[in-house]
């Protein structure tokens, strides 16, 4: 069975700039990954890649057993869950809640004249009710707070039952209360064994939900190290990925990093 996702030797430049250098990453189907890194070091850049939404400038990118380049990405975009805070402008405002998460079924922005069946609707519901978001459904996108825009989107990349689902940075912007309460729904997602492959992106050792079984960690573009997370998220690996001492505790399942001294 080939791997979820797969990139080798790949690299990124925009003009002179060098954005990801030489990257290696294999992802195999149920695996949990984080991505981690300080600002700049290409993690968005290489989930923009992962997610076939940019190209490589060289290397190459399989995703679910299909070569980035040669292949139809209208076909295989609902396939791939995607979730990210720079999605919100292409939500229109006067969406309803409702209609943003069953627009996902065909990885469309506004509802027009796309016909939905009543399993679209049941499974509309679910998601609305799993991400704690049934008693907005009524409710505009444009007048719903941070943390409920991101569990909307979240629900959305859900929709169409992907084999992988990718989320860049959900917890950016929230504060305690919703941050909290996006890692434990997004723990309760880990857990479940029919769910799909999950990539995450964050700057934040705390974000990161129980159940999460693989790291990367990226700086300058490039792969720190990668591999299960108890060996990936030390200090020693964290404080050479942030460029500082970083004393790191795991308790209950959930991590936390301080700087060290």
């Amino acid at each position: 069975m080939p791997a979820v996702l797969s990139c080798a030797d790949v690299v990124v430049r925009r003009g002179r700039k060098l954005l990801v250098n030489q990257v290696n990453w294999q992802v195999e189907a149920g695996e949990r990954w984080v991505i981690l890194g300080p600002n700049g070091a290409g993690k968005t850049t290489l989930m923009l890649v992962a997610s076939g939404r940019m190209f490589p400038t060289s290397g190459e990118v399989e995703i679910l057993g299909e070569r980035l380049g040669s292949v139809d990405m209208a076909e295989l975009r609902p396939l791939i869950g995607w979730a990210s805070s720079a999605m919100v402008g292409d939500i229109p405002p006067g969406e309803r809640v409702a209609d943003v998460v069953l627009t996902g079924a065909y990885s469309v922005s506004g509802r027009w004249r796309e016909r939905y069946e009543g399993q679209d609707l049941m499974r509309t519901a679910q998601l609305l009710f799993a991400w704690g978001i049934d008693k907005l459904a009524n409710r505009t996108f444009a007048t719903l707070s941070e943390g409920e825009r991101k569990r909307t989107l979240i629900a959305r990349a859900l929709m169409a039952n992907p084999e992988i689902l990718m989320l860049d940075e959900p917890g950016a912007g929230l504060d305690l209360g919703g941050r909290e309460d996006l890692v434990s729904r997004m723990a309760t997602l880990a857990a479940d064994p029919t769910a799909p492959t999950q990539i995450l992106v964050t700057h934040h050792v705390e974000e990161i939900p129980p159940g999460f079984t693989h790291a990367l960690l990226m700086k300058d573009g490039s792969v720190a190290t990668s591999g299960p997370i108890a060996d990936v998220l030390t200090g020693a690996w964290l404080s050479h990925t942030f460029g500082l001492p970083v004393r790191v505790t795991h308790a209950d399942g959930r991590f936390s990093a301080v700087r060290d001294g």
